[in-house]
């Protein structure tokens, strides 16, 4: 449930952003301060719920009270807040049911895989894990080529005929076309992909570092949160200079940088020293670890917004959102399947009976553990890094500059090749892109 509440908000929202503020200057402050949202929230509710833990006679559940409270009060405040929704102005509006229950079951499927693999009897051997692996790809499968079915079966606004498919099976707008991925050149994928790798190193390394201060170090909650808390002040700096630069910077030059910069947060734990103080490894590594979550949040959403089309500005920010969550948790995982094999051919090598869980493990090969945990996100980081530089350097600016008004300032640049022009017209708020 709480999967679906985020699922269904954040995409709304990015296309409710889009829509209200056209291309300029403004566009940049509302995604920035969106993005902004992301470290401001989780700052709140990482000193909140330490304190609840710690202090309060229900421990960690106070902490989904709490939670309750602010989710109402979230709905209250949307529905005072938001205007109506404008009618759609696409002649077609059926729901494409097919893609929609292939989709959310593929994907159920594998991200339940995805959680219970480390966990199940005989884990990832377990039949069950095995068998909803399986079927959830080939769900997956059948989504794309549904999809794929659905966008060649569309052509002017009208239904071919001439499709097999389309005389016994609804032809229905194709809940997620699949040329969106390519437009610009395939630029769009590629930053779909950098987001998916670069959630998969910042919140594995997110969750890492919890548990190394908590499970090894041996802090309490509130001491645990008081060293995360520069990242997320660091958080909202890098929002507002995201938005400060983004009309002036390549995308290249932000995703690159953001991208080294957060690996670095994993390259830290992955050398650190127990006996050395916070600040020679823990600090820094708080500090440089939401470069990238900022940087490709709010550069990579601006982007997709500029090369959707108006009626896709929510569905493009969906699969946006969907990619970080996939990444997030195959993160977690693979990390986490690396870590328990260390611990056990540690253990072997040490002639150490196996530990039933790493907290049971002597210090040295719980470290051992850790710092293979962290070596993996470094590489999802590094990875995400490769993307970015090989693949974008055909993108230019993708925000406005102050001052720069009509055609100019709709203008994406791609460098030489100029493979890529966007053009907006703000008093619709309507953008198309072509691809040279």
């Amino acid at each position: 449930m709480r999967g679906v509440g985020g699922a269904a908000t954040i995409p709304a929202a990015i296309g409710i952003l889009a829509h209200s503020f056209p291309p300029g200057q403004m566009r940049a402050i509302a995604f920035a301060s969106f993005g902004a949202g992301a470290p401001v929230g989780a700052a709140f509710g990482s000193a909140i719920g330490g304190v609840l833990t710690q202090l309060t006679v229900q421990k960690w559940r106070s902490i989904f009270y709490f939670s309750a409270a602010l989710t109402f009060l979230s709905l209250v405040v949307g529905l005072l807040a938001f205007d109506p929704d404008h009618p759609s102005g696409e002649p077609d509006k059926r729901v494409d049911w097919i893609g929609a229950i292939l989709v959310t079951s593929g994907l159920v499927l594998i991200v339940f895989v995805l959680a219970q693999g480390e966990i199940a009897p005989q884990r990832w051997k377990t039949p069950y894990i095995i068998v909803f692996l399986v079927i959830g790809v080939l769900f997956v499968i059948l989504f794309l080529l549904w999809q794929h079915h659905l966008e060649m079966a569309q052509t002017d606004g009208g239904i071919r005929s001439t499709f097999p498919l389309s005389r016994w099976l609804p032809t229905p707008p194709p809940l997620m076309p699949l040329s969106l991925w390519a437009r610009a050149k395939g630029r769009v994928a590629v930053v779909m992909w950098i987001a998916f790798l670069l959630w998969a190193s910042f919140i594995a390394w997110n969750f890492w570092a919890l548990l190394y201060y908590q499970d090894f170090a041996g802090l309490s909650p509130i001491l645990t949160m008081v060293r995360i808390v520069p990242m997320f002040v660091t958080g909202v700096l890098c929002n507002i200079f995201v938005a400060l630069v983004v009309g002036y910077v390549p995308l290249v030059y932000l995703m690159g940088m953001g991208t080294m910069i957060t690996s670095t947060a994993s390259l830290l734990f992955a050398l650190i020293d127990p006996d050395a103080p916070y600040w020679a490894f823990g600090f820094p590594a708080a500090i440089v670890s939401v470069f990238g979550a900022e940087f490709v949040f709010t550069a990579g959403t601006l982007f997709i917004a500029k090369v959707a089309l108006p009626h896709q500005q929510s569905m493009a920010g969906g699969i946006f959102l969907c990619m970080i969550q996939l990444g997030t948790s195959l993160g977690i995982t693979i990390s986490t399947v690396v870590f328990n094999n260390v611990l056990h051919k540690t253990s072997m090598r040490r002639h150490l009976p196996p530990p039933p869980d790493a907290r049971h493990a002597p210090k040295p090969v719980q470290l051992e553990c850790y710092h293979a945990a962290f070596w993996t996100t470094f590489a999802f980081g590094v990875l995400s890094s490769i993307l970015a530089v090989a693949f974008l350097r055909g993108v230019g600016v993708v925000g406005h500059r102050r001052g720069v008004k009509g055609s100019e300032e709709g203008k994406v640049e791609t460098g030489e090749s100029g493979d890529v022009t966007v053009n907006e017209n703000q008093n619709t708020n309507s953008e198309a892109v072509e691809v040279k």
